[in-house]
């Protein structure tokens, strides 16, 4: 807890009726008697559709002018969660001591209000400037029918999500300057995606890099694990030295690697050691989803389902493995992707390389029902929440599902779930045979405990080696690996996702000693979208 303020809880859960009760706007109509006699009563209506550009106006105005004035109960009833909005709006002022709010709004584009704040933050004879830019949308409330701020605590400030608070006050963890591999300054100014990380590190780890803290305003967010931001900082700490696993060079590939397309992450490492070289998001929402995204990896997913093939002695990469237009299993039926040409000869090689969906399904009689979630847990690691990365992490579930779940898990859909993290250390593993645990910072800095699998066999190994070059050099990742040299290999995969047209992409790879794994969230085909980012990180090597 931060020295000297107060925490207020932000975006919980109210009972309050949308609209809220008592705000309403009437129009008051007469009825008449049938019989055009006198008897009349007012009958409220409630407005309805959209608010028009004056109610956007007056009620934006007013709103701001509560705001401004620090009446938090005033301005919160010109929204339409007005007890959430209070909370945040009364924090503003006394938790994070901001005060002399001056709002200037921009024209409203349609129901949509840009704004600018400029304000100060002061705390034990320390001010500092505060502004920045926000917006909010005006919604007809729907019991009765007024016009309404559509309230988020992103309106407030847009770092701000649903449970996160404002303080000022003493930080909670003192400024750490984090370093890559080799020494260079690891800063959110010039590897933006890293900002969340580095919080996280710092709430961590500051303690222990040998800092002290300053006084700043900071959101302090709801979700574990995840560090504070800092807003404004009133008087600067002494920051300590941080190590970390990065490399400076693969980090910066990968920030602009994904920011040729939204909704995408990727991760890489380095199969000998288990080091993080990179983690970068390009999103919206600032999720860290290369670390802690709960998603269907698709045809990646294949590398694990075809390790559990060949230990379990069922076939192997030169066995067979026929590829049929269809496969039915428990009364759902797989197909291949569109123009895939039947080969009811094909080895599991060949399959694995073409990503065959019904090859693997046709297998699904031969497996037990945990089969692939043993293979995933004890000989990749996956799926017991046991990783300790250094901050927050997924690594991965799979369980064991029985019905058409049983197939569709070995396709990467069902229920198995992965990050980008947990898929480019399944890629490591299947490179080496040794699982070792991703870390972004060394062990030895705290002494935890890393996790511990058994790996896999060097036979296993050969086969797995052999088909994702096979899927890097004429397979369906041949296109995006082309330019790289060296020991390479890779798998794609096309994610299905419920309610959405377009799959979510997925690629995973390895050159020499280095592996990567991105997911493109609606990035359609795995060569598509997260193809060409994988191999822009495995290009810059660590």
């Amino acid at each position: 807890m931060r020295k000297g303020a107060k925490a207020t809880v932000i975006g919980g859960v109210f009972a309050v009726m949308v609209g809220g009760a008592g705000y309403g706007a009437y129009n008051i109509v007469t009825a008449i008697s049938g019989d055009g006699g006198s008897d009349s009563a007012d009958t409220p209506v409630v407005r309805s559709g959209p608010p028009s550009g004056d109610e956007v106006e007056e009620t934006t105005r007013k709103f701001f002018a509560a705001w401004e004035k620090g009446d938090a109960d005033k301005a919160a009833s010109y929204t339409n969660f007005a007890e959430e909005a209070e909370g945040l709006l009364g924090a503003y002022g006394n938790d994070a001591h901001i005060g002399d709010v001056k709002i200037t709004a921009d024209k409203a584009a349609g129901r949509t209000v840009r704004f600018s704040v400029k304000a100060t933050v002061s705390y034990e004879g320390k001010s500092k400037p505060l502004a920045y830019d926000s917006e909010l949308t005006v919604v007809r409330g729907e019991t009765t029918g007024k016009a309404l701020v559509d309230w988020e605590p992103s309106v407030v400030h847009p770092e701000l999500g649903k449970g996160d608070t404002l303080v000022t006050g003493e930080a909670s963890a003192p400024p750490i300057k984090a370093v890559d591999r080799n020494g260079a300054e690891l800063s959110k100014e010039t590897y933006p995606s890293l900002g969340p990380i580095l919080d996280a590190l710092r709430e961590k780890y500051g303690d222990k890099a040998g800092g002290t803290p300053g006084v700043e305003l900071a959101v302090r967010h709801s979700t574990e694990g995840e560090g504070d931001t800092t807003l404004v900082t009133l008087a600067k700490g002494r920051a300590g030295t941080l190590q970390t696993t990065l490399s400076a060079g693969a980090q910066a590939a990968a920030e602009k690697a994904v920011k040729q397309h939204a909704d995408s992450s990727v991760v890489a490492v380095k199969p000998s050691t288990g080091e993080v070289l990179a983690v970068a998001n390009h999103r919206k929402d600032g999720f860290n989803a290369a670390f802690l995204g709960k998603l269907a990896p698709g045809s990646t997913m294949k590398i694990v389902s075809a390790a559990m093939l060949i230990d379990n002695g069922i076939t192997t990469a030169t066995g067979p493995a026929p590829c049929p237009p269809d496969a039915t299993w428990q009364s759902q039926t797989f197909t291949n992707l569109k123009g895939m040409t039947p080969n009811e000869n094909a080895t599991l090689s060949e399959s694995f390389a073409r990503s065959c969906n019904t090859a693997f399904v046709k297998y699904a009689d031969e497996v037990k029902v945990d089969s692939l979630t043993k293979e995933a847990e004890e000989r990749f690691g996956l799926g017991r929440n046991n990783w300790k990365v250094g901050v927050q992490s997924f690594d991965g579930s799979v369980p064991a599902s029985g019905g058409p779940d049983t197939a569709a898990n070995m396709l990467g859909q069902g229920q198995v779930q992965m990050s980008p993290l947990s898929m480019a250390s399944v890629t490591a593993t299947a490179m080496t045979g040794t699982f070792r645990q991703p870390v972004i910072v060394p062990a030895r800095l705290d002494g935890r405990q890393l996790a511990t699998a058994g790996g896999l066999d060097a036979s296993t190994v050969q086969q797995l080696r052999q088909m994702m070059n096979r899927t890097a050099t004429s397979g369906t990742a041949a296109a995006a690996m082309s330019r790289l040299s060296g020991s390479i290999g890779a798998k794609t995969g096309s994610a299905e996702v419920d309610g959405k047209a377009t799959s979510d992409s997925w690629f995973t790879g390895y050159r020499n000693d280095i592996a990567a794994a991105a997911v493109s969230q609606g990035g359609g085909h795995g060569g598509d979208a997260a193809g060409p980012i994988v191999a822009a990180v495995l290009r810059a090597g660590g």
